[in-house]
């Protein structure tokens, strides 16, 4: 059954889980032959356990935008004009694709992120979730979702870190962080 009304949801916070629950909205509507969409901001072209899995999944389509993680100094992102112009390429796929794709569901992996770096504006989000095809279901994850981007979404969940294995020296774990 298609998507009778999209919907806009949000990922955010400090906590784990926001692209893994992205993920599993993915997954349940592959399992009802929706076609999903997942495009990876900053992740770059890092072959994680979830692009490895969805190559098997025929339903679902995932595409990593620009060239990776984004470096910083002293907790400022270090944008530079190449990054600048990889963003910018990257929102206007993400605009096309949320206008006049075909499929039911997309995700903008770490798009909240982009604005929080100033890679983004928060008009140039809102304008991919007001020119989204009405059926359609955009997902945005990322920390420090924007005010203006949580006042236009329809469900928004914040995920709170209380304890993480890293805070203890535990490394990224295969299978569990990417």
């Amino acid at each position: 059954m298609k998507n009778k009304k999209g919907l806009v949801l949000v990922n955010t916070g400090d906590g784990k889980g926001k692209t893994t629950a992205a993920l599993g909205l993915a997954l349940r509507a592959a399992g009802h032959q929706q076609k999903v969409l997942i495009l990876q901001f900053i992740k770059g072209c890092w072959i994680s356990g979830e692009v490895r899995a969805i190559s098997s999944i025929p339903q679902i389509e995932i595409k990593q935008l620009g060239s990776g993680f984004i470096p910083f100094k002293q907790g400022k992102p270090l944008i530079n004009p190449e990054l600048k112009m990889e963003a910018e390429q990257a929102l206007q796929y993400a605009l096309e694709q949320a206008k006049n794709s075909s499929y039911d569901l997309i995700i903008l992996d770490e798009i909240n992120n982009m604005v929080d770096y100033g890679l983004a504006s928060p008009e140039q989000v809102l304008n991919i979730i007001n020119n989204k095809k009405p059926e359609m279901v955009l997902v945005l994850t990322g920390r420090n979702a924007h005010p203006k981007i949580i006042e236009a979404a329809d469900t928004v969940t914040e995920m709170k870190q209380i304890k993480h294995a890293f805070q203890h020296g535990i490394k990224a774990i295969k299978g569990i962080e990417y």
